[in-house]
């Protein structure tokens, strides 16, 4: 595996903005598809100022903002150190406060539209309560096995960051035995479970659009000329 002093002493903004046209493409797409499906009913009630509704867009465009961000950061601290270069040894400190809000806004506005939401699914609520219940059980245990197993610096990117993240061995014990994609395959079980038990259908729709947009963060490992990550996102 080449270094991040290698990969950076050979990288070109080609490099650097590869995939970004598909990630445009793929983010039109899912983005239309998925306000398109976003129902608004004329006497909709409001929670904090929104109703169901607006909450479930709102959800849509923090998600965005969140994996662009994203974008900007993994791709030019990898190839070009720009984090490092602003904030010194602060770097992996700075990117974490930058990065956790956002994340932590995908749940806490889904759950906010599902709150204020009455548009509903099924209108079979026992079923969409047992369905809801059954997806969190797995997504608690993927977030658990990340937050124990994978460490918060390996899940905000740390491996762009410091050569010694990067060296780390392939991840083991509790979801990471069954699955290398627990953050993106597991745990994001739980956005779903979220909408299930409220019984949402716009939470529904934030919750297939986040989940089916996380994986344009997919890593292609045998990238590149250095052999760097070649993400979509």
């Amino acid at each position: 595996m080449a270094t991040l002093d290698d990969i950076r002493a050979q990288t070109t903004w080609r490099q650097v903005l590869e995939g970004q046209p598909q990630h445009l493409l793929l983010l039109a797409m899912l983005a239309v598809a998925a306000f398109s499906l976003i129902e608004s009913p004329a006497d909709a009630p409001r929670l904090l100022g929104l109703t169901g509704a607006g909450w479930a867009r709102l959800s849509i465009w923090l998600a965005i903002l969140h994996q662009v961000v994203v974008v900007a950061g993994f791709r030019l601290q990898l190839h070009h150190a720009i984090l490092t270069r602003l904030f010194g040894p602060r770097d992996l400190a700075v990117w974490t406060a930058i990065f956790m809000p956002l994340l932590a806004a995908r749940p806490l506005t889904l759950i906010l539209a599902g709150w204020a939401d009455t548009v509903p699914i099924t209108g079979v609520r026992g079923a969409e309560v047992t369905a809801g219940l059954v997806l969190l059980v797995p997504a608690a245990w993927g977030l658990h096995s990340t937050l124990v197993h994978f460490t918060l610096r390996r899940a905000v990117g740390g491996d762009h960051f410091r050569e010694e993240i990067r060296r780390l061995p392939p991840v083991k014990g509790g979801v990471f035995d069954l699955t290398d994609n627990g953050m993106y395959g597991i745990v994001f079980l739980g956005l779903w479970g979220i909408a299930l038990l409220f019984g949402s259908w716009n939470a529904l729709v934030v919750a297939a659009f986040q989940h089916a947009y996380i994986w344009v963060h997919m890593p292609d490992r045998g990238a590149g000329p250095a052999a760097s990550p070649r993400l979509l996102a």
